[in-house]
Protein backbone atom coordinates (compact mmCIF):
# COMPACT_ATOMS: atom_id res chain seq x y z
CA UNK A 1 0.00 0.00 0.00
CA UNK A 2 2.82 2.70 0.65
CA UNK A 3 4.20 2.37 -2.36
CA UNK A 4 1.20 2.79 -4.79
CA UNK A 5 1.04 6.25 -3.02
CA UNK A 6 4.12 7.74 -5.87
CA UNK A 7 6.73 9.58 -4.80
CA UNK A 8 7.31 13.70 -4.24
CA UNK A 9 7.96 15.34 -7.72
CA UNK A 10 9.13 19.41 -6.76
CA UNK A 11 8.33 19.42 -2.54
CA UNK A 12 10.58 16.63 -2.08
CA UNK A 13 11.60 14.75 -4.64
CA UNK A 14 12.13 10.97 -4.23
CA UNK A 15 10.46 11.05 -1.36
CA UNK A 16 7.38 8.60 -0.86
CA UNK A 17 3.74 10.54 -0.51
CA UNK A 18 2.72 7.79 2.39
CA UNK A 19 5.78 8.67 4.69
CA UNK A 20 5.33 12.57 3.71
CA UNK A 21 1.38 12.10 4.66
CA UNK A 22 2.21 9.60 7.41
CA UNK A 23 4.52 12.82 8.75
CA UNK A 24 2.42 15.05 8.65
CA UNK A 25 -0.80 13.28 10.14
CA UNK A 26 0.12 13.74 13.53
CA UNK A 27 -0.15 17.66 13.83
CA UNK A 28 -3.39 17.91 11.78
CA UNK A 29 -5.37 15.49 14.19
CA UNK A 30 -4.10 17.19 17.24
CA UNK A 31 -5.12 20.61 15.63
CA UNK A 32 -8.44 19.20 14.79
CA UNK A 33 -9.23 17.14 17.66
CA UNK A 34 -8.54 20.27 19.84
CA UNK A 35 -10.74 22.47 18.17
CA UNK A 36 -13.52 20.22 18.46
CA UNK A 37 -13.10 19.29 22.23
CA UNK A 38 -13.09 22.99 22.83
CA UNK A 39 -15.78 24.25 20.88
CA UNK A 40 -18.35 21.53 21.91
CA UNK A 41 -18.41 22.44 25.33
CA UNK A 42 -17.98 26.55 24.71
CA UNK A 43 -20.97 26.18 22.62
CA UNK A 44 -23.15 24.32 25.07
CA UNK A 45 -22.71 26.57 27.38
CA UNK A 46 -23.50 29.35 25.31
CA UNK A 47 -26.25 27.56 23.50
CA UNK A 48 -28.19 27.07 26.89
CA UNK A 49 -27.30 30.60 28.44
CA UNK A 50 -29.09 31.81 25.31
CA UNK A 51 -31.78 29.42 25.49
CA UNK A 52 -32.71 30.30 29.24
CA UNK A 53 -32.37 33.80 28.62
CA UNK A 54 -34.39 33.49 25.67
CA UNK A 55 -35.40 37.44 24.14
CA UNK A 56 -33.09 39.42 26.78
CA UNK A 57 -29.95 41.23 26.09
CA UNK A 58 -27.44 37.80 26.72
CA UNK A 59 -29.56 36.00 23.92
CA UNK A 60 -29.43 39.06 21.82
CA UNK A 61 -26.04 39.28 22.10
CA UNK A 62 -24.68 35.75 21.69
CA UNK A 63 -26.99 35.40 19.09
CA UNK A 64 -25.11 38.19 16.97
CA UNK A 65 -22.16 36.53 18.03
CA UNK A 66 -23.30 33.42 16.33
CA UNK A 67 -24.31 35.28 13.35
CA UNK A 68 -20.39 36.33 12.98
CA UNK A 69 -18.08 33.53 13.99
CA UNK A 70 -20.71 31.10 11.35
CA UNK A 71 -20.45 33.92 8.71
CA UNK A 72 -16.83 34.94 8.54
CA UNK A 73 -14.21 31.89 7.12
CA UNK A 74 -11.76 30.46 9.80
CA UNK A 75 -8.58 31.67 7.87
CA UNK A 76 -10.36 35.33 8.36
CA UNK A 77 -10.07 34.91 11.79
CA UNK A 78 -6.66 33.24 11.63
CA UNK A 79 -5.28 36.19 10.07
CA UNK A 80 -7.11 38.68 12.30
CA UNK A 81 -5.59 36.56 15.50
CA UNK A 82 -1.61 36.60 13.74
CA UNK A 83 -1.80 40.13 13.01
CA UNK A 84 -3.21 41.61 16.72
CA UNK A 85 -2.55 38.92 18.69
CA UNK A 86 0.66 37.88 17.44
CA UNK A 87 2.22 40.74 15.72
CA UNK A 88 0.62 43.71 17.34
CA UNK A 89 0.35 42.18 21.11
CA UNK A 90 3.61 39.59 20.95
CA UNK A 91 1.79 37.69 23.22
CA UNK A 92 1.70 34.20 20.90
CA UNK A 93 4.14 32.94 18.34
CA UNK A 94 3.23 34.35 14.85
CA UNK A 95 4.11 31.06 13.22
CA UNK A 96 4.89 27.35 13.69
CA UNK A 97 8.74 26.85 15.08
CA UNK A 98 9.31 23.20 16.18
CA UNK A 99 11.81 24.31 18.17
CA UNK A 100 9.48 26.37 20.45
CA UNK A 101 6.48 25.88 22.76
CA UNK A 102 4.05 23.32 21.00
CA UNK A 103 1.64 24.01 22.99
CA UNK A 104 1.73 28.20 22.82
CA UNK A 105 1.83 27.81 19.15
CA UNK A 106 -1.28 25.65 18.60
CA UNK A 107 -3.60 28.41 20.58
CA UNK A 108 -3.86 30.99 17.94
CA UNK A 109 -4.70 27.94 15.26
CA UNK A 110 -7.17 26.25 17.29
CA UNK A 111 -8.80 29.40 18.25
CA UNK A 112 -9.15 29.86 14.72
CA UNK A 113 -10.65 26.81 13.83
CA UNK A 114 -12.91 26.92 17.20
CA UNK A 115 -15.01 29.72 16.10
CA UNK A 116 -17.25 28.33 13.60
CA UNK A 117 -17.98 24.85 15.81
CA UNK A 118 -19.02 26.71 18.57
CA UNK A 119 -21.39 28.81 16.89
CA UNK A 120 -22.56 25.57 15.21
CA UNK A 121 -23.18 24.13 18.67
CA UNK A 122 -24.47 27.41 20.32
CA UNK A 123 -27.43 27.92 17.40
CA UNK A 124 -28.71 24.07 17.40
CA UNK A 125 -28.55 23.81 20.86
CA UNK A 126 -30.38 26.59 21.51
CA UNK A 127 -33.39 25.84 19.33
CA UNK A 128 -33.99 22.46 20.57
CA UNK A 129 -33.81 23.58 24.07
CA UNK A 130 -36.11 26.48 23.50
CA UNK A 131 -38.59 23.88 21.87
CA UNK A 132 -38.03 21.72 24.66
CA UNK A 133 -38.48 24.52 27.41
CA UNK A 134 -41.70 25.12 25.87
CA UNK A 135 -42.98 21.21 25.93
CA UNK A 136 -45.43 19.88 27.74
CA UNK A 137 -43.73 17.27 30.02
CA UNK A 138 -41.50 20.45 30.97
CA UNK A 139 -44.58 22.50 32.34
CA UNK A 140 -45.45 19.04 34.38
CA UNK A 141 -42.23 18.86 35.64
CA UNK A 142 -42.56 22.36 37.03
CA UNK A 143 -45.88 21.91 38.39
CA UNK A 144 -44.79 19.02 40.45
CA UNK A 145 -41.83 21.22 42.32
CA UNK A 146 -39.51 21.64 40.62
CA UNK A 147 -37.41 24.58 40.55
CA UNK A 148 -36.63 25.69 36.86
CA UNK A 149 -32.82 24.84 37.15
CA UNK A 150 -33.47 21.44 38.12
CA UNK A 151 -36.40 21.23 35.09
CA UNK A 152 -33.55 21.94 32.77
CA UNK A 153 -30.80 20.09 33.96
CA UNK A 154 -33.24 17.00 34.60
CA UNK A 155 -35.14 17.15 31.47
CA UNK A 156 -34.86 19.54 28.74
CA UNK A 157 -31.01 19.44 28.42
CA UNK A 158 -30.12 15.76 28.11
CA UNK A 159 -33.28 15.61 25.80
CA UNK A 160 -32.07 18.47 23.48
CA UNK A 161 -28.45 17.18 23.30
CA UNK A 162 -29.88 13.49 21.28
CA UNK A 163 -30.39 15.67 17.62
CA UNK A 164 -27.18 17.98 18.86
CA UNK A 165 -25.26 14.75 18.59
CA UNK A 166 -25.90 13.99 15.35
CA UNK A 167 -24.12 17.41 13.85
CA UNK A 168 -20.90 16.82 16.04
CA UNK A 169 -19.74 13.76 14.34
CA UNK A 170 -19.83 16.10 10.89
CA UNK A 171 -18.43 19.02 12.22
CA UNK A 172 -14.77 17.03 12.41
CA UNK A 173 -14.66 16.95 8.43
CA UNK A 174 -15.92 20.90 8.27
CA UNK A 175 -12.74 21.50 11.00
CA UNK A 176 -10.51 19.67 8.72
CA UNK A 177 -11.66 21.38 5.81
CA UNK A 178 -10.98 25.11 6.94
CA UNK A 179 -7.63 23.78 8.70
CA UNK A 180 -5.94 23.37 4.92
CA UNK A 181 -5.91 26.94 5.12
CA UNK A 182 -5.10 28.09 8.59
CA UNK A 183 -2.46 25.20 8.52
CA UNK A 184 -0.72 27.21 5.79
CA UNK A 185 -1.21 30.88 7.87
CA UNK A 186 0.73 29.65 10.67
CA UNK A 187 3.01 27.78 9.14
CA UNK A 188 2.02 24.26 11.14
CA UNK A 189 3.64 21.10 9.89
CA UNK A 190 0.38 19.10 8.91
CA UNK A 191 -1.43 18.06 5.29
CA UNK A 192 -3.49 20.84 4.94
CA UNK A 193 0.02 22.97 4.43
CA UNK A 194 1.73 20.38 2.83
CA UNK A 195 -1.82 20.22 0.48
CA UNK A 196 -2.05 24.21 -0.80
CA UNK A 197 2.39 23.75 -1.11
CA UNK A 198 1.55 20.62 -3.48
CA UNK A 199 -0.95 22.41 -5.82
CA UNK A 200 0.67 25.50 -5.68
CA UNK A 201 4.22 24.06 -7.18
CA UNK A 202 2.11 21.71 -9.14
CA UNK A 203 3.20 18.19 -7.48
CA UNK A 204 0.14 16.60 -8.19
CA UNK A 205 1.67 13.11 -6.53
CA UNK A 206 1.73 14.51 -3.37
CA UNK A 207 -1.76 16.64 -3.68
CA UNK A 208 -3.77 13.58 -4.86
CA UNK A 209 -2.32 11.83 -1.58
CA UNK A 210 -3.50 14.85 0.53
CA UNK A 211 -6.43 14.38 -0.84
CA UNK A 212 -7.22 11.23 -0.70
CA UNK A 213 -6.55 11.77 3.07
CA UNK A 214 -9.26 14.40 3.36
CA UNK A 215 -11.85 12.10 1.58
CA UNK A 216 -10.88 8.86 3.24
CA UNK A 217 -11.71 11.13 6.67
CA UNK A 218 -14.84 12.36 5.10
CA UNK A 219 -16.01 8.69 3.93
CA UNK A 220 -15.26 7.77 7.85
CA UNK A 221 -16.86 10.27 9.05
CA UNK A 222 -20.44 9.40 6.83
CA UNK A 223 -19.90 6.20 7.81
CA UNK A 224 -19.50 6.80 11.99
CA UNK A 225 -22.87 8.74 11.49
CA UNK A 226 -24.84 6.53 10.17
CA UNK A 227 -23.81 4.35 12.57
CA UNK A 228 -24.15 6.03 15.37
CA UNK A 229 -27.91 7.36 14.41
CA UNK A 230 -29.24 3.82 16.02
CA UNK A 231 -26.88 4.42 19.15
CA UNK A 232 -28.29 8.05 20.03
CA UNK A 233 -32.07 6.95 18.83
CA UNK A 234 -33.52 3.69 20.01
CA UNK A 235 -36.45 4.07 18.00
CA UNK A 236 -34.23 3.46 14.84
CA UNK A 237 -33.29 0.10 16.40
CA UNK A 238 -36.44 -0.73 16.66
CA UNK A 239 -37.59 0.10 13.37
CA UNK A 240 -34.82 -1.97 11.82
CA UNK A 241 -36.05 -4.91 13.93
CA UNK A 242 -39.32 -4.81 12.66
Amino acid sequence: LENDWGTSIKLRPGVEVFQIIKERVPATMVLNILSLVISIPLGIMAGSFAAVFKNKLPDYVISFMVVICISVPSFVFASLLQYFVAGKLEWLPLIFDATGNTKAQLVLPVMALAFSPVATVCRYLRGELIETLSSEYMLLARTKGLKKAQAVMRHAFRNSMVPLANIIIPMFTNIMGGSMVVESIFAVPGIGGILVDAITVSDYSLAIGALLFYSFISVATILIVDISYGIIDPRIRLGAKK
